[in-house]
């Protein structure tokens, strides 16, 4: 394995890694303690990224499918080899719990393995004596990558994986809460692809804003808030740059009467307090029907009360820190409101110190006992471990409420009766939706959201077409 060390952080332009005259470092959610100094990347290290992928795009884009493929299969390898030092970074970084971040790493290779061989084949629309028709995809050409504080791995590699099997140079930008695994990850790559094909700049909140606004940036593919979203494609509109965006959620999940209520509970839970709720696909809203509610309740908070709290470092933790202090007053600000707005909590409540230094940026999970459908709890993303659970009898007043307000991202249903289940899925407003399972994604599979939950799709064939133009070639035979 190429030789790569954890103690120092870089940009990697051109694939030199490079420093810079300012530098920052973030904390660690469990501790509050300093993580090591990062690079504070300026224009002029932007302009030096830019110039460099717009360089290496025309030889990229000559080298074939099987030769790209193969470097993603050693790159998976190289980060395979680093597993231990990668999750030990990404939970000191993130604050998920060990267990969670070794998952993370599997699946990146998972995801890079799986696109070293995909291919979008040319299709041939029209055959005759005459003419043939076929539509062919052709790379864009630089493409900035900008990753969320959540899956810094996974969601890193969600971009490098399709951009550089179409032929694609790319540049990412980490979070500023979270840039140490992408600046590992780009280290790594040096010693896999050509200069200028993969690189990486960490920065301040300034940075993102040189990407959108690059006039030789063809391709904007970010993951992150709604709010950043509209900011995001506002500021590619003068470049006209593609975008790809992958926003917020306020997944629900409709629980019908016939289920199993002890089988189900230990997946819910799970796929509600995953990553300390810090996933825009997790369980946001919990629809259960009346008939089983009290039962239901009961079985789902006792079951949560035992998933344990603290740093993600101690064993058997499931539920580790909120990523960042911006983060924290927020979810903060949403247990506020359980006094202040009456509430019943079945489960959790308390209201941490608002001061965390020393303590770690934790919060007991909660569960809200049927609050109103206008209460912000309901309406809004709270991206930290509390979930409010309502009761619902009619379907079609339950997917009414389901499909409620300007979210769009995942949605499930969950049934015995497999036909009354899938009927229900299909009238949900949603880009994934999934029956009898939440937040399932597969390098394969399409993955993006409806109405304000994003724009364009990631992952599998059509995530690859975001990343090309499409060209449509009209061939005259026999003039």
């Amino acid at each position: 394995n190429p030789k790569l060390e954890f103690e120092t952080y870089h940009n990697v332009i051109n694939n030199d890694l490079t420093n810079t005259a300012k530098t920052r470092h973030n904390i660690n959610p469990a501790t509050t303690e300093p993580n090591p100094e990062v690079p504070v990347s300026t224009q002029e290290d932007v302009d030096k990224a830019v110039a460099a992928a717009r360089a290496a795009f025309k030889p990229w884009s000559n080298t074939t499918l099987e030769e790209r493929g193969e470097k993603l299969l050693a790159y998976a390898d190289a980060i395979e080899g680093y597993k231990h030092e990668f999750a030990k970074l990404l939970t000191a970084e993130q604050g998920k719990p060990l267990a969670q971040s070794y998952q993370e790493i599997g699946m990146a290779t998972t995801w890079l393995r799986a696109f070293s061989k995909m291919t979008i084949p040319d299709e041939t629309i029209e055959d005759t004596d005459e003419r043939r028709i076929v539509l062919r995809y052709t790379p864009l050409g630089i493409v900035a990558g900008l990753i969320p504080w959540n899956f810094p791995i996974l969601l890193a590699v969600g971009k490098i994986a399709p951009a550089v099997i179409t032929a694609n140079t790319l540049i990412l930008k980490p979070s500023p809460f979270a840039p140490y695994c992408n600046l590992k990850l780009a280290e790594l790559g040096t010693h896999f692809f050509p200069p200028g094909v993969l690189q990486v700049l960490s920065g301040e909140e300034d940075l993102g804003p040189m990407f959108t606004t690059h006039p030789d940036i063809d391709k904007i593919a970010f993951t992150g808030s709604i709010a950043t979203g509209k900011k995001v494609m506002a500021a590619a509109a003068p470049t006209l740059k593609r975008v790809t965006l992958e926003l917020g959620g306020n997944d629900p999940a409709i629980i019908c009467d016939d289920v199993d209520v002890e089988a189900i509970i230990p997946k819910l839970a799970t796929l509600s307090f995953l990553c300390c709720s810090q996933i825009c696909m997790m369980i946001k809203r919990l629809y259960i029907h009346e008939n089983i509610y009290p039962r239901f309740l009961s079985a789902f908070t006792s079951h949560t009360a035992s998933l344990k709290v603290g740093p993600g470092t101690d064993p058997d933790v499931f539920i580790g820190p909120v990523q960042n202090k911006m983060q924290f007053d927020k979810v903060r600000s949403m247990y506020q409101h359980i006094s202040s707005e009456k509430w019943t909590p079945a489960l959790g409540g308390n209201v941490p110190d608002a001061n965390p230094d020393g303590k770690g940026y934790f919060f007991e999970p909660t569960i809200i006992d049927n609050p109103p459908d206008d209460s912000a709890i309901v309406t809004s993303e709270p991206f930290g471990p509390i979930l409010p659970c309502l009761k619902w009898k009619n379907e079609d007043d339950v997917i009414a409420r389901a499909n409620e307000g300007k979210w769009g991202l995942g949605a499930s249903v969950w049934s015995k009766d497999i036909e009354k289940a899938e009927r229900m899925a299909r009238r949900l407003d949603a880009g994934s939706v999934w029956v009898n399972s939440h937040f399932d994604v597969a390098p394969g599979v399409p993955f993006g959201g409806h109405k304000w939950s994003g724009v364009g799709m990631e992952w599998g064939v059509l995530g690859l077409k975001g990343y090309c133009n499409p060209q449509t070639l009209w061939l005259k035979k026999g003039v």
